[in-house]
């Protein structure tokens, strides 16, 4: 998983996942976790990705741990050249 977006997406998916796994609406989830329905939906959409205090929140609304929502999410660690800022190209990254 390299880009935010593809964090969001799967953030997304897997809080759908869970949501109807509860057999919740968008509109419960919000009420739950005290959100609006629409927040919910723009998360599960992938169009935005929330905080940790909103992690928190939809993971307590759902009765599952904030980690069951990162289920497949992971980050490659990069590197920067002192005095600029510049991603690592994947094809330089080592694997761990």
């Amino acid at each position: 998983m390299g880009s935010s977006i593809e964090v969001a997406r799967r953030f997304g998916a897997n809080l759908r996942r869970e949501r109807r796994r509860a057999d919740l609406s968008q509109e419960e989830v919000g009420l739950l976790a005290s959100l609006h329905r629409t927040e919910v939906g723009l998360a599960e959409r992938g169009e935005r990705t929330p905080r940790i205090d909103t992690l928190v929140k939809l993971a307590a609304a759902l009765e599952v741990p904030p980690e069951t929502l990162l289920d497949g999410i992971t980050w490659r660690v990069g590197r920067t050249v002192r005095g600029s800022f510049r991603p690592t190209p994947e094809s330089e990254v080592d694997e761990r």
